[in-house]
């Protein structure tokens, strides 16, 4: 991550998201972004490490969780999701079963599922 997201600014993005959720119209795209770069901040934070590669394209990307570390080409294990599904993952709207049931994650790996770790925040 490029810059840290203030706590602040972070959830403001969050209530921004949920806003245009409520309205049933798109979030801005900065709002978006800035929510899910806050949540992959806060996923970082929580499980530090580099064996497990997040990715909410196209605002994010961070490596998470001890273990082997990975340095070259794709990583062996990987955690892919969109957008609304990471923001609903890790604020606790969505537990990871229905979302990986619904085709809506992708993992791959023997550490990708990373639903203990989620939600991030209640």
């Amino acid at each position: 991550m490029a810059r840290k997201i203030s706590t602040e600014d972070g959830r403001a993005a969050l209530d921004a998201v949920a806003a245009a959720a409520a309205a049933s119209i798109p979030p801005s795209r900065t709002a978006n972004a800035t929510a899910v770069r806050y949540l992959l901040q806060l996923l970082a934070e929580k499980a530090p490490g580099n064996s497990v590669e997040v990715r909410v394209p196209p605002f994010g990307a961070v490596q998470v969780v001890e273990g082997p570390r990975h340095t070259r080409g794709t990583p062996p294990n990987v955690v892919e999701t969109d957008p609304a599904t990471w923001i609903a993952l890790a604020t606790g709207a969505q537990k990871w079963t229905d979302a990986a049931t619904a085709g809506r994650i992708s993992a791959s790996g023997t550490r990708a599922d990373i639903s203990h770790l989620l939600p991030l925040r209640p």
